[in-house]
């Protein structure tokens, strides 16, 4: 028999009560108790905040408080550390190269593969405003196609700049054009225009302005603004969102904020989207 017994310093004589500490992912869902409240939740999430990363626990009742990420838990009785849910994190970086993978337009992005030589067929529409909203959209789809989009200053001499183009079968040519509706001036010019040549294809979007192509929401608003008849559309549009409104400068102002919110085609009204969708597919056309 050993007289002394086992030799305590062979083991872990300082293991807590109730054991080390286990490293474990605060997953959504997994219930887990703080410490030192005794507060007993589920994870609904984890976020920094104030410099630190901090969970969130929500107990049975639907109360919902944040704690300190770390040490100071008990899962069934057992402390752990609560660690980063790497696995939410894995799919949220799966979700970012997954979106990276696709254009604002929403097309399969192409990889390694440089601009097109810019093709004879055009896409024209009215204002800078427009053609930059185009840019931003649908860029790099109109980069790989080889198909540059021009200004229009307006379209009062649209039929004439049509035949001075001279669409062909191989270069054809796509308008944008800004509120068009029926019965306006701009729906009789169309129609007019579009019997110029086979090869040339306008349409447009009921909206005064490509402005209200932007989902009112993705500027907090409901809905766009009325502005009374006679006044500055986009004046009075800036002013009743609070912004500066007085100037050109402001309007210039105005509109790189809006466009900023655009994040992708989902950002924009079907109308926009179908018209533009439908000009490229018309100039890209493989010849017959």
């Amino acid at each position: 028999m050993d007289r002394y017994g086992t030799d305590v310093l062979k083991t872990d004589w300082r293991t807590p009560r109730r054991g080390r500490a286990q490293d474990l992912e605060a997953e959504r869902g997994l219930v887990v108790e703080d410490v030192e409240t005794g507060w007993v939740g589920a994870v609904v999430r984890v976020e920094k905040a104030g410099g630190m990363q901090v969970v969130h626990l929500e107990d049975r009742r639907g109360k919902v408080r944040g704690f300190p990420l770390g040490p100071g838990f008990l899962v069934d009785g057992k402390p752990v550390v609560l660690t980063p849910p790497t696995a939410e994190r894995r799919a949220q970086v799966a979700a970012a190269k997954q979106a990276a993978s696709r254009t604002a337009s929403g097309s399969v992005r192409v990889s390694g593969q440089p601009a097109r030589v810019a093709s004879g067929s055009r896409i024209w529409v009215e204002g800078r405003h427009d053609a930059e909203l185009v840019e931003k959209v649908w860029g790099d789809d109109l980069r790989v196609e080889g198909v540059v989009v021009e200004m229009l200053d307006g379209v009062d001499d649209l039929s004439a700049m049509i035949r001075q183009f001279a669409p062909t079968r191989d270069r054809r040519l796509g308008i944008l054009v800004d509120h068009l509706v029926p019965g306006t001036k701009e729906s009789r010019i169309v129609a007019e225009a579009a019997r110029v040549s086979p090869y040339v294809k306008i349409l447009g979007h009921p909206y005064v302005d490509v402005w209200q192509s932007i989902k009112p929401a993705r500027l907090g608003l409901d809905a766009w603004p009325v502005i009374e008849r006679g006044r500055s559309w986009k004046h009075g549009v800036l002013e009743a969102l609070g912004w500066p409104h007085e100037t050109q400068a402001d309007v210039g102002l105005g509109w790189k904020k809006m466009l900023s919110t655009v994040r992708s085609y989902s950002d924009l009204e079907p109308t926009l989207l179908a018209s533009v969708e439908e000009l490229i597919d018309f100039v890209t056309v493989p010849p017959e």
